[in-house]
């Protein structure tokens, strides 16, 4: 049973309703959202404070008694914040959940509104659409997504839309069955993009932005290299381009992305490691840096944020270098919107490190700072 408890540690007062203060185009602090793998009283949500000058992370508050709230999305206007309940079983029947929060917007505390079955185990990705009245969800090891309505007061109501994906690829131990990882809509919410671990392919629906429904796209799917095991896809800001980085094989996959089809053509695959490097490694999260010339991935194992640079007429990708995430394990990072700091959550250190980010070479540095947060899996900044 999900178990929902509003204890928590006493959350300072922001001056804003956006938790920042604002000195012409310089951000002095940026407010993010934690998620975290944990049950009972050691599941919960983390929220925390990055001082842009410095780079420092400080704790503000936290909810706790939240089952595996894993990944999060914040709406457009901070007023709601949704969790997915990466879970198995749910009040007795299988399958996982997401929650629904409302964001005090004096001191940035959760409140509980309603919780929703996903109706597929370890639910482990979440978007909302661009108009912010739909949820999209997938299924991790249920291998399906699902699509829930948002109402006015952030309230979710019964799905409008589940899908169950069928097939499999060559690696017997992970790709037995779908696994869908990620689910991203395209910049002119018409188009969603899923990347299946299992399938070796991303999968391409058509949005009825009306009812949520999703339709097969005219072509409905690209294939990646078999084993590759797509995980995240992010487009580029211009929106000509999109990545995908793959969990199994570590590589990124470069795409043209024509949007008046919402298609898919390759340009690229290219690995996230050094040459030299020989030990075990599996990718995890991917994100263009602000400025549109950099391109970041994690890769657990190697420990390092590999970064790239973007060709910006053909968004081809050359290799930069390997930072050090200073932890265990990263399976998310996020870049802070002014683009200053690179955030990795080291999922098995139990810590989240902040990295200098150079805008003129895409470099990362250690900033020497950190903060100790238990199992992260998710940093979400505040829009």
């Amino acid at each position: 049973m999900i178990n929902i408890s509003l204890s928590s540690v006493a959350l300072m007062t922001s001056q804003s309703v956006i938790h920042r203060l604002i000195t012409g185009n310089d951000l002095t602090r940026q407010d993010f959202y934690v998620g975290t793998f944990g049950t009972g009283q050691d599941g919960g949500i983390y929220f925390c404070r990055l001082n842009t000058s410095t780079g420092e992370i400080i704790l503000r508050g936290e909810i706790k008694g939240i089952d595996n709230p894993a990944f999060l999305a914040i709406d457009a206007s901070n007023r709601f914040l949704f969790a997915v309940n990466e879970v198995s079983e749910i009040n007795g029947n299988p399958g996982g959940s997401v929650s629904s929060f409302a964001i005090d917007p004096e001191n940035g505390r959760l409140s509980f509104i309603n919780l929703q079955p996903t109706l597929g185990e370890s639910p482990c990705h979440i978007s909302i659409d661009r108009t912010g009245k739909f949820l999209l969800i997938t299924n991790y090891s249920g291998g399906n997504i699902i699509v829930f309505p948002i109402m006015e007061g952030g309230t979710i109501v019964k799905n409008v839309d589940f899908i169950q994906h069928k097939g499999h690829s060559i690696n017997p131990d992970r790709q037995e069955s779908p696994h869908p990882h990620s689910i991203i809509l395209s910049p002119d919410n018409r188009y969603v993009f899923v990347p299946d671990l299992g399938l070796d392919k991303i999968l391409i629906y058509k949005l009825d932005q009306e009812t949520g429904k999703l339709s097969p796209n005219n072509v409905p799917y690209i294939s990646l290299k078999p084993g590759a095991g797509p995980r995240h896809f992010t487009f580029h800001p211009d929106g000509k381009f999109a990545y995908v980085i793959n969990e199994l094989d570590s590589t990124v996959t470069a795409y043209q992305y024509k949007t008046d089809k919402g298609k898919l053509k390759e340009i690229q695959t290219i690995t996230t490691l050094p040459e030299d490097f020989t030990g075990v490694s599996y990718c995890a999260d991917i994100h263009v840096h602000p400025n549109n010339k950099f391109l970041y991935g994690s890769n657990r194992g190697h420990n390092s944020i590999a970064c790239f640079i973007i060709d910006p007429s053909k968004g081809k990708l050359k290799p930069k270098g390997f930072t050090s995430t200073q932890g265990d394990f990263p399976r998310n990072f996020a870049i802070d919107p002014s683009g200053q700091y690179l955030l990795a959550a080291n999922q098995r250190s139990n810590n989240i490190f902040s990295l200098k980010i150079n805008k003129e070479t895409g470099e990362l540095s250690p900033t020497g700072h950190s903060i100790e947060i238990p199992q992260p899996v998710c940093i979400k900044f505040m829009n």
